[in-house]
């Protein structure tokens, strides 16, 4: 799956520049949150995947439903927002590279390698 959605100031070229990139989320105190809100957006988003292995945009359409039923920890868009998931126009070249990234790493758990070995299983004989 390839998604390319190429914002004002240039193409996204890689996960790590749109998290690097992106303000911090802070709290209702204004502190702060460290890695948190990234660790909660790349675990709502392999719910998403993982509870429809779609491609974009039909994950987005699972991932606005998920974020509308509140099913993923209860949590809605405002709270989901809170920690890095935006569904807002401005904020798509973040998600998708968040989608990326899940996909990536879950094709890269699923799929074979070429070249491993491959366990075939046979009936005992008796």
């Amino acid at each position: 799956m390839t998604v390319s959605i190429q914002p004002v100031s240039g193409p996204v070229t890689s996960v790590a520049d749109v998290l690097r990139d992106a303000p911090p989320a802070a709290d209702d105190r204004g502190q702060v949150e460290p890695a948190e809100g990234v660790d909660i957006a790349l675990e709502f988003v392999r719910f998403c995947y993982r509870r429809r292995r779609v491609a974009w945009p039909s994950l987005y359409d699972e991932m606005s439903a998920v974020a509308a039923r509140g099913t993923f920890r209860g949590m809605g868009y405002g709270e989901l927002a809170e920690r890095g998931v935006s569904f807002c126009l401005g904020d798509l070249p973040r998600l998708v590279a968040l989608t990326e990234r899940v996909v990536r790493e879950d094709s890269t758990l699923t799929e074979p390698i070429p070249g491993m070995a491959s366990l075939s299983l046979a009936p005992a004989s008796t």
